[in-house]
C-alpha cells in the first residue's frame, strides 16, 4: 500500500458520510423555507468533513500512543496501530487539520454571517473551537472523555444538535423550532453508531482500561441502550412527519425504519463481536438515508 492510500485508510472515509447527514437535512429545512444558499451549503460540509477528518486522525493517535489499538481489537487495524504511519507523522497531520478545519470554519461564519450578525458570528467561532476541541480530546491526553463513558453525549450534541440545529441557523440566522426534533433524531442515531462501535469493542477496550459507555454497562444492557437509542429515534422522527405533515410525501422517511428494525433485530440477537462490524456501515448508511428522506419528503410538496 502506498502512502496516499495510506493516509486516504486514516482518513477512514466510510465515517464521512454520517458527518454530513444533519448538513443535508438542515439544508433542506433551510430550503423549504426560502433561505438556503449553496455557498453555505457547500462550506459547511467542507468545514464539517475537515473536523471528521481530525476527529478520525485524532482518535488514532490518541488509541495508538496508549495502547488501545492492539491485536485483541475487532474493527479494522489504524494507522499507528500498524505502523504504516508514525506517531510524529500523524501529529503533524493533526496540526495541519486544525489549521485547515479553522480557516473552513472562518469561511463559513464570514460566508454566512458577514459583519452584519456579530453575536452569532462570536457564537459559531465558539463552536468552531469547541469542535476542535472536542475531535482532539475524545481520545487524547491523559483526561480524554472517550474514555470515562462521555462519547455519546458529545456525538448527540455535534452530530445531532450542532450539525442540524446550528447548520439551519447560518442559513437562517435564527432558531427554528422545525429542527429540533430531526437534530435529536440524527443525534441520537449517531450515539448508536457510536454505541455499536464499542459493543464491537467492549473487551478490548476493557481490557486496555478504555471505559466507553458500553464497557460501564456492559454487553446486555449495552444492547438495550442501543435498543433505545435507535427506538427514541424512530419515535421522535415519526413525530416530526405526524407535526410537520402536509402531504403523504412527508412519510418517505418511514422506509428507512425497514433497515433500522433488522439492524436491531440482528444487535439484539448477536453473540459475536465481529459481526457487529459489517452493521457499522449498516446503520450509519441508514443514518444517512433517514436525513436525506426526511428532508426530500419535507421539499417534495414544496
Amino acid at each position: 500500500m502506498n502512502k496516499i492510500s495510506i493516509w486516504i485508510s486514516a482518513m477512514r472515509l466510510r465515517t464521512l458520510p454520517l458527518s454530513i447527514s444533519g448538513i443535508i437535512l438542515a439544508s433542506c429545512l433551510a430550503y423549504y423555507n426560502g433561505v438556503f444558499s449553496w455557498d453555505v451549503c457547500t462550506l459547511a460540509i467542507l468545514t464539517t468533513l475537515s473536523f471528521q477528518i481530525l476527529s478520525n486522525f485524532a482518535n488514532d493517535y490518541g488509541d495508538g500512543v496508549k495502547g488501545i489499538d492492539n491485536d485483541d481489537r475487532i474493527g479494522p487495524e489504524r494507522a499507528v496501530q500498524s505502523g504504516q504511519i508514525s506517531p510524529e507523522e500523524l501529529f503533524n497531520a493533526i496540526k495541519m487539520n486544525i489549521l485547515i478545519s479553522i480557516g473552513l470554519a472562518f469561511m463559513l461564519v464570514f460566508t454566512a454571517f458577514g459583519v452584519k450578525h456579530f453575536f452569532l458570528t462570536l457564537i459559531f467561532f465558539g463552536i468552531g473551537i469547541g469542535s476542535v476541541i472536542a475531535a482532539m480530546r475524545y481520545t487524547i491526553g491523559s483526561n480524554a472523555y472517550g474514555y470515562r463513558g462521555l462519547g455519546d453525549v458529545f456525538v448527540f450534541i455535534f452530530f445531532g444538535l450542532v450539525s442540524v440545529i446550528g447548520c439551519y441557523v447560518l442559513f437562517a440566522k435564527q432558531v427554528d423550532h422545525v429542527t429540533f426534533l430531526p437534530a435529536c433524531t440524527i443525534g441520537l442515531l449517531s450515539a448508536a453508531v457510536l454505541n455499536l462501535n464499542n459493543m464491537r469493542d467492549l473487551d478490548s477496550d476493557k481490557k486496555s482500561n478504555k471505559i466507553t459507555l458500553a464497557v460501564k454497562l456492559g454487553k446486555n444492557k449495552a444492547k438495550i441502550y442501543h435498543i433505545i437509542l435507535i427506538i427514541s429515534a424512530i419515535v421522535l422522527s415519526g413525530l416530526f412527519g405526524i407535526l410537520y405533515y402536509t402531504s403523504p410525501y412527508n412519510l418517505i422517511f418511514v422506509l428507512a425504519y425497514v433497515p433500522l428494525l433488522i439492524h436491531l433485530k440482528k444487535t439484539n440477537n448477536n453473540s459475536d463481536p465481529k459481526l457487529l462490524d459489517p452493521e457499522l456501515k449498516k446503520l450509519a448508511l441508514t443514518t444517512v438515508l433517514l436525513a436525506i428522506l426526511i428532508g426530500i419528503g419535507h421539499l417534495l410538496p414544496f
